[in-house]
């Protein structure tokens, strides 16, 4: 079953797909680097297959067996097997196996990448997809990634080309994998609770398995095959398009509470809408503060400046200068804050150590001083409910 299960997060990932409106994220670097959005509906240019004139002699070649006739998929622009829609959530119903079912929306996206969440109920899937005007490109992946945040700046770790013009049959190429993978039906009829689609059909052969993935131009994927050589079948099946459905994620906040002796925290639904930059969101959560005996966090003025998860397994989050300038604590008031802000940012990102800068600085308030490279750690033992 576990086999299964990680062939099947293998399947659904490869099947990962879709661009979105704007962008602005973290690039996983030490600044920031925030892409504007452009406005222009790259997926909505008109589809019209441009039918150059020639000046050869033709008769009326209509009726001429050797004219080549043009199929659906001919007609479409590769990115229209890539809609761009803003909080949009697909729900794909699964059969053969619990982990078939999955929904899939977008976190972020760019003029030419596009990043993607898949959630099956057992774990969450980040990719980012490249989509130029010749290929879709599966270039980088993150396996059990719960947290939010914008990976399209980083360099490609992989190239799994999911989609390549011509959309005719026959077109094939390699997997990252080294699989085969090849077109073998351009108008393929499929039939799902979303509604009947006429799709491209992609096969992948693997090692004796085979997958079959049909996309259908202003949808996107409707519909996933695996197939065992042993003749095991699991599938999954757009079954609803949920229009204006942002991401909401279940955050627990850490706080001091109103005696500044220790910690409370409280679990609150956090709003993502698409290309939302996650620092900006939980800067403005920490702001609003719950109902309750709890002292601020954040005052007004503060600004997260950059917030990653680096490959050293730590958080990096560094704050602008007014959270120490306008912090106006002592000493227990201030660790209290500190504790709050590691608490919260590192048990969202998972991980036990938060590396806290202030304008690119260690932090250095006068009762704190911290030294280049250390860390605060992750303590919640001693926090208690929000009464």
């Amino acid at each position: 079953m576990k086999k299964l299960f990680l062939i099947l997060v293998l399947v659904l990932s490869v099947a990962m797909f879709w661009a979105c409106k704007k962008t602005d994220q973290n690039n996983g670097s030490t600044t920031e680097e925030t892409t504007e959005a452009t406005t222009e509906e790259t997926t909505e240019a008109t589809t019209e297959a441009t039918t150059e004139e020639t000046t050869e002699t033709t008769t009326e070649a209509t009726t001429e067996t050797t004219t080549e006739t043009t199929t659906e998929a001919e007609e479409h622009k590769l990115a229209e097997y890539y809609p761009f829609l803003n909080n949009v959530m697909y729900t794909y119903q699964g059969e053969g196996n619990e982990f078939a079912f999955f929904t899939l929306s977008v976190d972020v996206y760019n003029e030419t990448r596009v990043q993607t969440r898949m959630n099956n109920g057992g774990t969450e899937i980040v990719n980012v997809i490249e989509v130029s005007s010749d290929r879709i490109t599966r270039i980088l992946s993150r396996p059990e990634c719960y947290y939010r945040e914008g990976f399209l700046p980083k360099t490609p770790e992989m190239k799994d080309v999911l989609l390549e013009a011509p959309l005719v049959k026959g077109n094939e190429w390699t997997a990252a994998d080294g699989s085969r993978r090849y077109i073998s039906g351009t108008d393929v009829e499929v039939v799902t609770p979303a509604g009947t689609f006429h799709a491209v059909e992609v096969v992948t052969e693997r090692a004796g398995d085979t997958n079959k993935d049909y996309y259908a131009p202003g949808i996107g994927l409707v519909k996933t095959i695996w197939e065992s050589k042993e003749g095991y079948v699991v599938s999954s099946t757009l079954s609803q398009i949920s229009m204006n459905r942002p991401l909401v994620q279940h955050i627990r906040f850490f706080y001091p509470n109103g005696n500044v002796d220790g910690l409370y925290f409280v679990d609150r639904d956090i709003t993502f809408n698409t290309n939302d930059i996650t620092r900006i969101v939980i800067q403005k959560a920490f702001k609003n503060l719950p109902e309750g005996n709890v002292a601020r966090v954040l005052t007004e003025n503060v600004k997260i400046n950059w917030l990653y998860l680096n490959r050293d397994g730590m958080l990096y989050v560094d704050f602008s200068q007014e959270l120490v300038s306008e912090m106006n604590a002592g000493a227990g008031y201030e660790a209290l804050i500190l504790a709050s802000i590691t608490n919260t940012l590192g048990s969202y990102y998972g991980v036990e150590k938060v590396y806290l800068t202030v304008e690119g600085n260690p932090y250095s308030s006068g009762h704190i001083d911290m030294d280049r490279g250390d860390a605060f750690i992750v303590d919640t033992k001693d926090a208690l409910p929000l009464p």
